[in-house]
């Protein structure tokens, strides 16, 4: 059974997140201040985090960052309507995607089902990947450069693996979005964008190592073959 973790100060929001979640076959846990949260957080096993910006002792952004030093936990992030702000910050301190209040309740059970089945993966047929220095393993859900690995959310692990799959060639920021978000991107949509930013930071594991996604603009994104896998 896959388990939520709620942290947001609206009671009524989170029975009625429970009242639809529960019988769908999902546990549900609630918190309702980010102190608290951020705690449950550290030692819940919970299968993906909804986590509100607007809390009562703990900003839910300070909450994202602490979490995120800890456990790459998937988690949901819910901002105000027209929040543009902390949205892409909260994509930028790891969260995997985010909905702006009010939601359809239907758009979030959509929204976390597609977190979690792209978070577990389905890659056993093809356990390893190889580019240049960089190995992911698609079995353990791991990427290591030059030998030192990389921590990903799992969002993160995804895009990696669809731009490894496909390198050398460009993928367009739409077919990202399908991919990895499981959703459309709209026109003004940068959470793609900010995935693909922090997984660039992270693969330069050592000062000085070359940027292997390279920027299209308006056209999309691609992980650039070493030049001896240029044929």
């Amino acid at each position: 059974m896959d388990s939520v973790l709620v942290i947001d100060d609206d009671v009524e929001l989170c029975s009625l997140i429970r009242d639809f979640l529960e019988p769908l076959g999902f546990k549900v846990e609630a918190t309702h201040d980010g102190y608290t949260g951020l705690e449950r957080a550290k030692t819940s096993d919970a299968s993906i985090i909804v986590l509100d910006v607007m809390l009562p002792r703990m900003n839910g952004l300070d909450v994202l960052r602490e979490i995120r030093r800890v456990s790459s936990v998937p988690l949901l992030l819910l901002t105000a309507r027209g929040a543009d702000v902390d949205r892409i910050l909260g994509l930028e301190l790891g969260a995997d995607d985010y909905m702006s209040k009010p939601f359809n309740a239907r758009e979030l059970v959509a929204r976390i089902r597609a977190i979690l089945r792209r978070s577990m993966g389905n890659e056993s047929m093809l356990p390893r990947l190889q580019v240049g220095d960089l190995e992911v393993d698609l079995g353990r859900r791991t990427a290591t450069r030059s030998g030192t690995n990389i921590v990903l959310t799992g969002v993160e692990f995804n895009l990696l693996t669809t731009l490894v799959k496909n390198a050398g060639k460009v993928v367009s920021r739409d077919d990202l979005s399908r991919e990895v978000l499981g959703r459309t991107s709209s026109p003004y949509d940068r959470s793609i964008d900010v995935h693909v930013s922090r997984v660039r930071k992270k693969l330069c594991v050592e000062p000085g190592m070359d940027d292997m996604i390279k920027t299209l603009r308006g056209v999309g994104y691609v992980y650039t073959l070493p030049p001896a896998e240029i044929h």
